[in-house]
């Protein structure tokens, strides 16, 4: 990932690439099993190398205490579900019976409780009401709506009309300025039977009861009414119920029974079940007041199609268990497989979801908030259970999707339930509301508050657009920014309209339209340059100056607030270049990379990038233990088991820093050219590697400083011997050139005397020299890596010790290898293909199945002629 291959770039980083680093380091926890592999970041690697893999490659580095917003969309992107808690309603502990019945599927599912006792008989679920009944405050809902009927003794009427305005004449006699529905059905004996539904709550607050001691108080004001003197009436109310959705399901089926032949107090017809919800929706709810008892709630927990059941369940637990400690809770699944109710009679449904019933109120008297902040960390927490519980998940907000706000229960109806259940809404406005939802209709809140969230949002999908290596991912980024870059241009324009609108007067309000073109210039979010953003910065502090003076003393809030909200947008764009300044160096990045695969090989490159990983954890583990044991060993509080710990843990840590070292050293002198070559500079690694050089050439009986000690001169010939040493004296003169033309004795020298400071001209001329003594050096090493492989054994035997030899010996072998290779195809091309037997087809095998490490069989063969060398001359010595 981009993070990984610039953590491998250069010592020196500046704080604002390590702190980009460090909140870009948790882009996405990645689909898969959403409980998010990885650690947190480690620090940065001590030396420069090639990354390990494609630039923008997707890494779990999220920790799960924390998501931040671009690790939740990442994992969107990549088919995390979202998060679904919804409250379905409350309930009075009248109700809960009722509620309890539901979930439970009147009995036949087994639901389980706060403590995880299973619940499996009606008999339990019916003493549930009696354990919870002291956390209950027992309000009783409020009686909203009552169906009624009046008995209408009447003489001829001329027409319909006519009949209706005798019938309202009397209803509204009886019930004042009350709002009411009604059907008419004439008798044989010319009386009307008038049945409908009226509102109990009156303008001025009165609220019948909606029973027989209403029915007695509505017939008395009829009777004491003028309207009583001609005809006479008998009023009863059947029954009563709570809120719009009772009201509007007794007006449809008043409706329905009357076939559409039903009026409201002021005559409209309402023909049909449309009319009806319209009215009791729009006009009626406004007039109830309506009130219920809270003292449970009903909670569902939702999950697609195909998420594992038994998983899910566990996250439900889990989540009721954290969130709602203390309360008395049941919760139950409901399957579809196993779902005894049937699909359509609403049962079955097609994805996995649970229902729970929780009381509002905690044993210690703590009663649930359920704010729209409150509700976004249940979903945060139910996101977490389930990737917990191996279930790709994360918490979302509709803000981040310019997604369309949901419809309620209280909008809709259910019309069909095979599948998807499918609704239609109960008014106009609801049912535009539901299609948007269910169509996917793009829709920006308007709220000031979500437009700065939104504004948040699309930098987000920015930063993952250009942080993320998958294709799918960047495409889906890419898609959201613009949408909801779209929306923000649309809604921006309608803002500052308002803006004009609302406060003409207000110089600072007139300055804040001019301000916010200022901060949301380039909203689309363009690759900006450091000079183009400083510029830009400085016109956004210009401009929050200028409104500044125009701020009054009503207004200084306001200011703030605004000034806040800009500099956060901002900052948010200077993340965004900076990120744009970092993947042009993680391009610069994949660039060393290619080079490394092209000089080393891919294998030997991806291999070193490992070893080093873990010099880098086992370097930074063993700094650490060893503060600890420095600092806290010696303290007297400490009892003789704690110190034991200490010690133990600094002595694993050093023990596994010195296998680390050691496998570096061992596969860097075994022909791991690309580790080698990131020793230079590294103390550690020079000196491990100057460890494993003379334990080798001790086994070899190796002294390049005693002649008489060193057996590789005794077993080879004078002339061998004596062009190994003139090769190896001319390598270590031209060394010793480099290292003294590299650091000159004069240099940063405080002893020495102003005259021999380096001048310019003479660090022209020392960096001419000391390029042409590098190459000098070079050439004599690879001519020394040549007579090895062609047959000087003692230079063979010698390398052993001069590890920068031995390097270069696994380099020559490595292009002769390359280079017999494209002769080997040069052949296959002009004489057809190899007998699978000739050494040329064995070697082409070899470097196309592992074209990085193919020189190393190279030189275990040279090895291994050579040993039988010396034992067939120690043979003929000893005969």
């Amino acid at each position: 990932a981009l993070l990984h291959e610039l953590s491998l770039g250069p010592k020196r980083r500046s704080s604002a690439e390590d702190e980009m680093k460090r909140r870009l380091k948790a882009l996405a926890e990645l689909g898969g099993s959403g409980s998010g592999a990885g650690g947190g970041g480690g620090s940065r690697p001590k030396m420069q190398r090639a990354a390990a893999g494609p630039i923008f490659a997707a890494e779990t580095r999220a920790a799960e205490a924390s998501r931040p917003i671009e690790a939740r969309l990442v994992a969107v992107a990549l088919g995390s579900q979202p998060a679904v808690v919804k409250m379905a309603s409350y309930g009075a502990g009248a109700r809960v019976g009722a509620m309890l019945n539901y979930v439970s599927r009147g009995g036949e599912l087994a639901v389980e409780n706060e403590n995880g006792e299973r619940i499996n008989s009606r008999e339990d679920l019916a003493r549930l009401r009696g354990d919870w009944n002291h956390l209950f405050q027992n309000r009783a809902e409020s009686r909203d709506i009552g169906s009624f009927t009046a008995e209408i003794a009447t003489a001829a009427v001329s027409s319909d009309e006519a009949m209706h305005e005798l019938v309202r004449n009397s209803l509204t006699s009886a019930f004042g300025d009350r709002r009411y529905a009604y059907a008419v059905t004439r008798q044989a004996d010319g009386a009307l039977t008038v049945q409908g539904v009226v509102v109990l709550r009156s303008g001025q607050g009165e609220r019948l009861t909606g029973d027989d001691k209403a029915a007695s108080i509505i017939q008395a004001r009829y009777d004491a009414s003028a309207a009583a003197q001609g005809v006479a009436a008998r009023f009863s109310f059947p029954g009563y119920g709570n809120g719009v959705e009772y009201g509007a399901s007794r007006l449809r089926s008043l409706v329905e029974r009357h076939d559409g032949n039903v009026r409201d107090d002021r005559g409209q017809v309402l023909g049909d079940g449309k009319h009806a919800g319209d009215l009791v929706q729009k006009e009626w709810r406004g007039d109830l007041h309506s009130r219920k008892g809270r003292d449970v709630m009903h909670l569902i927990m939702s999950a697609r199609a195909g998420t594992n059941v038994e998983a899910f369940e566990k996250a439900a637990r889990d989540f009721l268990a954290e969130q709602f400690a203390g309360h008395r809770y049941v919760f139950g699944m409901h399957d579809p497989a196993n779902d005894p109710k049937e699909e359509g009679e609403g049962g079955k449904r097609p994805h996995v979801h649970a229902h729970a019933i929780v009381t509002m109120r905690s044993e210690s008297g703590d009663r649930i908030e359920t704010t729209p902040q409150v509700f976004r960390e249940w979903r945060a927490t139910m996101a977490q259970m389930a990737r917990a519980h191996g279930i790709a998940m994360e918490m979302t907000d509709r803000r981040e999707f310019a997604s369309p706000p949901a419809f309620t229960r209280n909008q809709v109806r259910p019309v069909s339930r095979e599948g998807r259940t499918e609704h239609v809404g109960t008014s106009e406005a609801a049912q535009g509301r539901y299609d948007a939802k269910r169509g996917g209709r793009r829709s920006l809140a308007k709220a000031e508050r979500s437009r700065e969230y939104a504004i948040k949002a699309t930098q987000s999908w920015q930063k993952i657009a250009l942080a993320s290596g998958d294709r799918r991912v960047v495409a889906y980024a890419e898609q959201l920014r613009d949408h909801l870059t779209a929306s923000l241009s649309v809604g921006q324009a309608e803002a500052s309209v308002n803006v004009v609108r609302e406060d003409f007067g207000s110089k600072f309000r007139a300055n804040m339209v001019t301000f916010q073109k200022v901060v949301l210039e380039g909203q689309e979010m363009r690759e900006t340059t450091r000079a183009e953003f400083e510029a830009y910065e400085k016109k956004v502090e210009t401009a929050l100056f200028r409104l500044e003076r125009s701020v009054g003393p009503d207004e200084r809030d306001d200011f703030d607030e605004v000034a806040s909200v800009a500099r956060e947008h901002v900052n948010g764009r200077r993340e965004l270049m900076e990120l744009y300044e970092l993947k042009g160096r993680a391009q610069a990045e994949q660039g060393v990379f290619d080079k490394a695969v092209a000089r080393h090989g891919e294998r030997a490159v991806r291999d070193g990038d490992e070893i080093l990983a873990e010099y880098d954890a086992a370097s930074h583990s063993l700094e650490r233990a060893t503060t600890r044991f420095s600092n806290e060993h010696s303290r007297s509080d400490l009892s003789d088991h704690e110190r034991a710990t200490i010690r133990a843990d600094y002595l694993a840590e050093s023990n596994r820093y010195d296998a680390v070292l050691q496998r570096y050293a061992r596969a860097a002198l075994d022909g791991n050219t690309y580790l080698y070559e990131q020793s230079r500079g590294e103390e550690g690694l020079l000196e491990a590697l100057k460890e494993e050089a003379q334990h080798r050439a001790s086994q070899r009986a190796i002294d390049m400083y005693d002649p008489i000690r060193n057996l590789p001169a005794r077993q080879h010939d004078e002339q061998t011997v004596r062009v190994g040493e003139e090769l190896f004296a001319r390598i270590d003169a031209a060394r010793i050139a480099v290292h003294r033309l590299y650091e000159p004795e004069n240099r940063d020298s405080p002893s020495r005397s102003s005259h021999l400071v380096e001048t310019e001209a003479d660090r022209d001329a020392r960096i001419a020299e000391l390029n042409e003594a590098e190459v000098r050096h070079t050439n004599l090493l690879r001519e020394a890596a040549r007579a090895a492989l062609d047959g000087n054994g003692y230079i063979r035997d010698m390398a052993t010790i001069r590890h920068d030899l031995n390097n270069e010996i696994h380099m020559e072998s490595r292009r002769r290898a390359e280079a017999e290779q494209g002769r080997g195809e040069n052949v296959r091309v002009t004489s057809g293909p190899s007998e699978p037997g000739s050494r040329v087809a064995r070697l082409n095998e070899e470097y196309r199945s592992d074209p990085a490490q193919q020189h190393i069989p190279r030189l275990e063969e040279l090895e291994r002629e050579e040993l039988e060398r010396r034992e067939r001359d120690r043979d003929d010595r000893d005969r």
